[in-house]
């Protein structure tokens, strides 16, 4: 009878520490989380990035802290993501660069190191020089570099980021060698538009939506977009491919979270996210801005981030930038 009533203490106990722990999750957030983005404020990712921390604080009932975590070409925040402890407090904001660093050799990391929950944003880069720059079409920008190889500077991000690819990629389209418009490495295209601005660049390659401000400001004017067609938003503005040079490039965002996250962490996370894209606040904010609206969930989102990887591996591989 003591031997019964033991078995039945121990396993009344196990079912109790059982519910405990699936209470604790259970009620997931208790407290605020933090949403690291690699890049510098002021850029697309953290607009972004911002405009989904409004909405899902709503979400879950709890702050969502911004954090912009740059450096070392984006491997400083995306590190912080990746090391951060996997409890669903600590999230991010991971973009096209994390299949790009590895080539580099600058980290070990991958689309693979987490665990994601969605993409939610892809953008074809643009062409943007400043308005009082003599140069029109990107047939202008060409030979100029062919006149003068050296001459002019390009920047956006980052050495061997998606937008000195983008360039690079240009270049090579129309029988140049990439060296011939030199890459000054900035953290964002933020930043190298402002330098693009005050005269110690002549051209910054990003995606059309991050320049936005600075043409509407009247300080930056685009000329082409590498994409395979115009885009709707930006009707008026021609594609490399209209003006001679094949070439088309774009970038994009997603979400995810440290490897490991708990199962009940992301049954919480996932639904949260898609919500996030149904927002008509989320929606608004992406439309207004131009960003291309584009949701994959988690299992299509990893399959993504593998298939990316393996072609911007052969494409950089080719333009000489991997290592």
């Amino acid at each position: 009878m003591r031997t019964s009533s033991l078995l039945k203490t121990i396993a009344f106990g196990a079912v109790a520490l059982g519910m405990t722990v699936s209470s604790a999750f259970a009620q997931y957030p208790e407290r605020p989380i933090t949403l690291i983005i690699p890049w510098s404020a002021g850029g697309g990712t953290d607009a972004t990035g911002r405009a989904i921390a409004a909405v899902l604080q709503e979400e879950l009932g709890k702050p969502v802290n911004v954090v912009n975590r740059t450096g070392g070409q984006g491997v400083v925040g995306h590190a912080a993501i990746a090391s951060a402890k996997p409890d669903g407090y600590t999230l991010g904001v991971i973009t096209v660069e994390i299949n790009m660093l590895h080539w580099l050799g600058l980290t070990d990391l991958t689309g693979a190191s987490y665990e994601p929950i969605g993409l939610y944003n892809q953008d074809p880069a643009g062409v943007q020089v400043a308005v009082d720059s003599p140069y029109q079409t990107a047939n202008d920008i060409i030979e100029a570099a062919k006149a003068n190889p050296g001459g002019l500077k390009g920047s956006g991000t980052g050495q061997g980021g998606i937008w000195h690819l983008a360039l690079a990629g240009m270049l090579n389209a129309a029988g140049l060698e990439t060296s011939t418009v030199p890459w000054v490495p900035m953290e964002g295209s933020a930043p190298s538009l402002k330098e693009m601005v005050a005269g110690g660049i002549d051209v910054v390659t990003c995606s059309r939506v991050e320049a936005q401000s600075m043409i509407d400001a009247g300080k930056v004017r685009a000329v082409a977009l590498m994409a395979e067609e115009r885009s709707s938003t930006y009707p008026d503005l021609p594609t490399l491919k209209e003006q001679g040079i094949d070439w088309s490039l774009g970038t994009w965002r997603g979400f995810a979270a440290p490897k490991g996250l708990p199962k009940e962490v992301l049954d919480v996370l996932v639904p949260a996210f898609e919500n996030v894209m149904k927002s008509q606040q989320f929606i608004d904010l992406m439309d207004k801005r131009g960003f291309g609206r584009s949701y994959k969930g988690p299992q299509d989102f990893a399959k993504f981030m593998a298939d990316t990887d393996a072609s911007l591996g052969k494409v950089m591989k080719a333009a000489g930038l991997a290592k």
